[in-house]
């Protein structure tokens, strides 16, 4: 299980947060891109959960009781698509895929599955912190 469970206590290095913490899963398989990721957003202060694959996702994400997902489409054992449509009622209330991905029909699939979000990879970190600042706006207080 790849699936880590890190929580960052401050901001390292004087680096700004969120307006307030959230718990992310992120799924990608691309092991140096979901490094980077879960560094970049546990340095914002976020408390991360991390998969690989499809698979994992699913056995983990629920329990993980998470705020935000973010997911790559393109998954060694299936897609994003499939792991929103799965999740059902389990997801977390606000999604952002990101995929290489970019014809007007993937990001239209994107949406009707339930992401908010559809980013064309390579994503700016500057991108994924303006969409998690504007998903703790609307989710309002932090999970007890």
């Amino acid at each position: 299980m790849d699936t880590s469970s890190r929580s960052a206590a401050g901001r390292a290095g004087g680096i700004p947060g969120a307006s307030r913490p959230l718990r992310i899963f992120v799924v990608e398989n691309h092991e140096d891109t979901r490094f980077l990721l879960v560094l970049l957003l546990e340095q914002l202060g976020h408390t991360v959960f991390s998969a690989p694959s499809l698979g994992e996702a699913l056995a983990e994400l629920p329990s993980a009781r998470c705020d935000v997902l973010i997911s790559d489409i393109g998954l060694p054992d299936g897609n994003g698509w499939e792991l929103m449509t799965q999740l059902g009622d389990e997801r977390p209330r606000y999604a952002i895929a990101m995929s290489g991905f970019g014809m007007s029909s993937d990001r239209r699939r994107s949406l009707g599955v339930g992401y908010r979000h559809h980013l064309l990879k390579p994503v700016e970190p500057n991108q994924i912190e303006r969409l998690l600042d504007e998903a703790a706006a609307e989710l309002g207080e932090p999970h007890a």
